[in-house]
This record gives structure tokens, sequence and C-alpha cells, in this order.
């Protein structure tokens, strides 16, 4: 009868058979390959600043066959990238695990930065809620892991014991720490991306410099949520006619909430303009004069972006 750690072993080879047939090779950079996952048929996902090419992409399939993919769209923000693989590819779809990671889960990392899959095993060590990464995308929950990230894995899955693809690896997203992009995020950006090509994102149309209140100017606002806050955002752009423009907001304003959430930092701004926020209004609490006042803005999508 085998032991339980040979039991142990027996199982994470055979979740790293099962996954790694769906696991690819993208040669789209001048170093070693990095890797992607064959999400759905026909779709590959991968790590955005990994890929540096968007046509006449080679990919290796699990096979150890060669096809080519054409990118599809990208979103920086959230690090993701979606290909097309050419019509006819055999490339097997991975089986996808949505239930949310949990602390202390067993976690393999997989890529393919050569023919053949590799591996790594860890744990996942901290997860949290919903977070805003460094360039504002959205991602469903933060999953920190305890996973060695080589060299060419950045785009490769996340695995479990049964070799369910639980999101994907990636080093891009916060101070090249290992953290997990989720399914539940993959499956909501790869949907914007095969649409669209892009991922909207909402714009104001301000430049911020974060400042300090003083007691004064403290003392004459209302608390968010449970406390005055201790900083804002001094308005020292405004980008004619876009939304902020329109809205009346001022060079000089100090910007303290958009709708009743802090701005003490720009990159507060950036959480509240994800790309299901245009179109919405979002009500400015803004001090002029020292004086707080209530403004309305309807969030656009950047002009770059349209």
């Amino acid at each position: 009868m085998p032991s339980t750690l040979e039991t142990l072993s027996n199982d994470l080879t055979a979740a790293v058979d099962r996954a790694g047939r769906s696991v690819v090779a993208i040669h789209a950079r001048r170093r070693i390959p990095a890797s992607g996952i064959v999400w759905r048929d026909g779709i590959i996902v991968a790590a955005d600043h990994t890929v540096h090419k968007d046509d006449d992409v080679r990919v290796t399939l699990g096979d150890g066959s060669d096809t080519r993919a054409t990118v599809a769209g990208r979103d920086p923000s959230t690090d993701l990238c979606v290909l097309r693989l050419a019509a006819g590819a055999p490339a097997e779809p991975a089986t996808i695990g949505r239930a949310p990671l949990r602390v202390g889960q067993l976690a393999l990392a997989l890529g393919r930065p050569g023919a053949s899959v590799t591996a790594s095993l860890g744990i996942v060590s901290a997860v949290g809620p919903e977070w805003r990464t460094w360039r504002g995308g959205r991602v469903d929950q933060f999953v920190r892991l305890d996973v060695a990230i080589y060299d060419g894995f950045s785009g490769g899955p996340i695995v479990d014991a049964a070799g369910h693809v639980l999101g994907l690896g990636t080093s891009g997203l916060a101070r090249a720490a290992a953290v997990a992009v989720p399914a539940a995020t993959i499956d909501r950006v790869a949907d914007q991306l095969l649409v669209g090509g892009r991922v909207r994102p909402g714009f104001l149309g301000i430049g911020t410099q974060p400042v300090r209140l003083t007691e004064s100017l403290r003392g004459r606002l209302t608390p968010i949520g449970d406390r005055v806050p201790e900083a804002g955002l001094m308005i020292v752009a405004v980008e004619p006619d876009a939304p902020a423009d329109r809205a009346g907001v001022l060079l000089g304003d100090l910007l303290v909430a958009l709708d009743d959430q802090p701005t003490a930092d720009p990159r507060d701004v950036l959480a509240a303009l994800g790309p299901d926020t245009v179109g919405k209004v979002l009500r400015a609490t803004i001090l002029r004069g020292g004086a707080p006042i209530t403004l309305e803005l309807t969030v656009g999508e950047h002009p770059s972006r349209s």
C-alpha cells in the first residue's frame, strides 16, 4: 500500500500531466519563450508583459507541435493578453476551477519555457478581497503565492492538486512578487478583449498631486466613512472638454472623495475608474477656496483608447 507521501507525489504528477497539456510556449520575445494557457477552444491567455509581438506569433502546443497565433487584445492593467490560435490547431483547453483560492492551499505553478512543461510547488500564502493593480486594473481576489515563478513561467497556470487551473501566475503585477490572477478575472477580461480588443478605461481628464490637509480644512469637512480625510488631491491639470472640465472642476481644487471614497492618492482615482464605470456619474467632494462643494462627473472613455 503506498504511503501518504507516495500518494501525494502521484497525485501531483497526475495534476501536472493533466494541466500540462494546456500549457503552451509563446515565442514573442528575444529571451526564452513565455508561457500561456489554452483557456477556451482556440483561445490562449498569457501575461501581457511577456508578449512583445501582435501578429504571426509562434506557439508551441502541449503535444510539441508548432502553430501560429495573433493577439486579439491586451489589458496591461491586469497583465493579461488574449491570443487567437490558427484555425485547426490541436490545442486542448484547460479544465478551469473557479472556486476562490484559500490560504495554505497547495499550488503548482506550471510553465513551458522550452519544449517540455516544467513545474514548481508551493502554497497560497495570502488572499484578500478585490484589489486594484498599480495600473488601475481590477482583480477579483488578491492571491499571493509562495511559489517560485521561474523565467518563462509568467503567463502559465496556477494549478490545484486535482489538475484544475485556478488562475494565471505572473510576476508583473506586484513588484516582482508572485501573484495569481484568478479565473474570474481572466473570464471577465478575456470576454472584453475578444469583443473589443481592449478594456475600456474610465477617464476624467485630470492631473493631481497629493497634499496634506490642514486642521482648518479638515474642520470644514464631514466624515467620509468613519473619519475625516487627512489628505486630498490638488487638481493641477484639467483637459479641455474632458468630463472634469464639463463638470466644472477647476485648477487648484482639492479632491477629497469620489462617491464617498477618500482620494488621498492618485491610485484612489484609478480605483474608481474601472471599465464598468464608463458613463456612470460619480459624485466628487471638493474643497474650493476652503469651502466644500459637490460636483457630479460623468465618467468618459480615454480618447487614446476609443
